[in-house]
């Protein structure tokens, strides 16, 4: 192995873990799919390597779509809506210099896995379409295809206006605020007409199993809750930011943690994305237990 190799692939490896996640959604998977292209640069003929970084770009690529052979199976049977594994921000790797968003993560779900990687490797990751073509093992014609398919179909989960950061974060603690007191007035305010909820629990913790469309069921929905769990409201531990969405971490009334981030347009919410699955919440959990600097 060539002396630098080591640092080399370090220098890449926050975009290789960001290129996984963005294919597979998860974190845990990304990490293992970094570990395995280590493992093969460690065998690789380094001075047959004329581009590194297109090398390592493509052993991910490839990893990862032999890997959302599973995945999709796995999606096709887990329990109610599935969602990816919110990624807190700030991160220090650089997560979100990419500007994809929890939203159009599940724009790409609906897409075909070549149709996914051609999409992040030439729109997001600025990958040269010969280099994708040799990667996918197709022509550049037909990659070209591909990311223009893929582009017009994540296109209409783009958000027009992107929300700022202090709207969206008032209207994140306003709707835990309203939605934990039962305040109806304040939540139709918060809320679009055609408001859905998609709450993932994956059969671990209770979530709702189907998606809650509607301003008035969303409304009429927690108006019950908070008659129920008067005696044990949820906890609001930290507004964040996941996934380029406004959001919060709390306790809820059940004592499950979970994160709930929001899409908006105009001024209301338009989309509520809620992870219970605590095997998703890993990473958000040890940063909770972690002591905070006064």
């Amino acid at each position: 192995m060539r002396p630098d190799a080591a640092e080399l692939f370090m220098t890449h490896r926050p975009r290789l873990v960001r290129l996984a996640y963005r294919m597979l959604g998860s974190i845990a998977e990304a990490e293992d799919m970094a570990q395995e292209a280590w493992l093969r640069w460690q065998l690789a003929d380094h001075g047959a390597v004329a581009n590194p970084s297109a090398y390592l770009n493509r052993t991910v690529t490839r990893l990862c779509l032999d890997a959302m052979k599973s995945a999709r199976a796995r999606h096709e049977d887990y329990v109610g809506p599935w969602l990816p594994e919110p990624i807190v921000e700030p991160e220090e790797d650089g997560m979100r210099l990419d500007e994809l968003t929890l939203t159009l993560m599940l724009a790409l779900e609906r897409l075909s896995p070549l149709e996914r990687a051609a999409f992040l490797l030439h729109d997001v990751f600025d990958q040269p379409l010969a280099e994708i073509a040799l990667t996918l093992d197709r022509d550049p014609a037909a990659v070209r295809q591909l990311a223009a398919r893929a582009r017009k179909h994540v296109r209409a989960a783009q958000p027009r206006y992107p929300v700022q950061r202090e709207e969206g974060g008032r209207i994140a603690r306003a709707f835990f605020d309203a939605s934990a007191s039962g305040d109806i007035t304040s939540l139709r305010s918060l809320l679009a007409a055609n408001v859905t909820i998609q709450a993932d629990g994956g059969g671990k913790v209770t979530a709702f199993r189907n998606p809650i469309v509607g301003q008035e069921r969303v409304v009429r929905l927690y108006e019950r809750l908070a008659r129920k769990f008067a005696t044990n409201p949820p906890v609001f531990i930290e507004a964040v930011w996941i996934d380029g969405l406004p959001g919060y971490i709390s306790l809820d009334r059940d004592n499950v943690l979970q994160t709930t981030a929001f899409a908006i347009e105009n001024g209301v919410a338009t989309a509520i994305y809620i992870t219970r699955n605590p095997d998703k919440l890993g990473a958000v959990a040890a940063d909770q237990l972690q002591p905070r600097s006064m």
